[in-house]
């Protein structure tokens, strides 16, 4: 009975586990690791890549996926950069426009992200293509429109740069004035948007009837869901969650170019699933995806710190998101 115990601890508590050794190791290689000042660099790097997982998190529930958030950040990101830079910038993408309200360019970037997410919606639900090749055509479709906007005149596929600064205050500007315990803006967004997600996951209908759909749709539609019409609005709030992950990118960098966010989708995906979101849909949790997010940040910067060569993180990281599917899929198979 005590092994039994044991074992189902371990179970429900091993992606916690893989954390908490992955930090004892690298600060037994160099003890400067556990400071707070690499916490919070930490946290400050991997604060959209939080905020995208947990968009992707909602599309991976449902027993979908979404290819495209990457590229939705991408787009999201030269929008949003291309409306704030400095009047006095020499190479302005838009020469002309007066200093917009710092709210303007943001909500638009938002809603340009929430736009794909509701054709990524549409196409699921109403025209029946399965998630994986819908999302990848959009993929598509969004990285060569981003591209085409990106190569206007008299921009012409130059980076963006020379940003406001009260926008990239918001990706590198801090709460607090107390050196390493002030805590950076990008960090609180964050925070306050994984509240927002958990309240959605756990606390209203929407979230009940995305992880019915994902436990078992045909279920889902016999209990009287409409599940074309909330995999609509699911896909239109994980959109405008990559929307806003490419703003906030765009102003922790200081630019944007229509290469930005290339991957990030695999990275989302990778994190979602590490941290607990099953493959087959159903099962997910917000405190998951951010430990997932997490562990990820912690190899990326403290492999990095202790001069791992990248081409090992890069094994280890391939060895985990197998090791975690593999796991979820014994699991899967045990409770069938």
């Amino acid at each position: 009975m005590q092994t039994n115990k044991v074992s189902n601890f371990l179970t429900q508590n091993a992606i916690y586990m893989v954390l908490i050794v992955l930090v004892i190791g690298i600060a037994i290689s160099d003890p400067r690791f556990l400071s707070i000042d690499i916490f919070r660099d930490i946290l400050l790097q991997n604060s959209t890549r939080a905020i995208i997982a947990l968009g992707m998190a909602f599309i991976l529930i449902t027993g979908g996926t979404d290819l495209s958030a990457g590229r939705v950040v991408g787009l999201t990101a030269v929008l949003s950069a291309s409306m704030l830079q400095m009047s006095d910038y020499p190479r302005r993408f838009f020469p002309d426009m007066p200093d917009l309200p710092l709210w303007a360019p943001i909500a638009i970037g938002i809603l340009a992200g929430l736009v794909v997410g509701l054709l990524n919606g549409w196409i699921v639900s109403r025209l029946s293509v399965p998630p994986f090749i819908a999302t990848l055509g959009t993929m598509v479709i969004v990285y060569g429109a981003n591209s085409i906007y990106f190569d206007l005149k008299p921009n012409e596929s130059q980076p963006i740069a020379g940003l406001r600064k009260d926008f990239t205050n918001l990706g590198t500007g801090f709460f607090g004035q107390n050196g390493s315990y002030s805590i950076p803006y990008i960090v609180i967004i964050a925070i306050v948007v994984a509240l927002i997600v958990w309240v959605v996951f756990n606390k209203t209908r929407l979230g009940k009837n995305m992880y019915a759909i994902g436990g078992n749709i045909q279920a889902a539609t016999v209990s009287g869901i409409n599940v074309k019409r909330n995999l609509l609005y699911i896909y239109a709030f994980a959109g405008a969650l990559y929307g806003l992950g490419g703003v906030l990118e765009a102003a922790r960098t200081g630019g944007a170019t229509n290469n930005y966010g290339n991957m990030y989708e695999l990275d989302a995906i990778a994190a979602c699933v590490v941290g607990g979101v099953s493959t087959a849909g159903g099962i997910g949790t917000v405190p998951g995806v951010l430990v997932g997010v997490l562990i990820f940040g912690v190899i990326n910067y403290g492999l990095t710190f202790i001069g791992v060569s990248p081409y090992w993180q890069l094994i280890i990281k391939g060895l985990i998101i197998v090791a975690a599917v593999a796991f979820d899929i014994r699991k899967y198979l045990a409770k069938k």
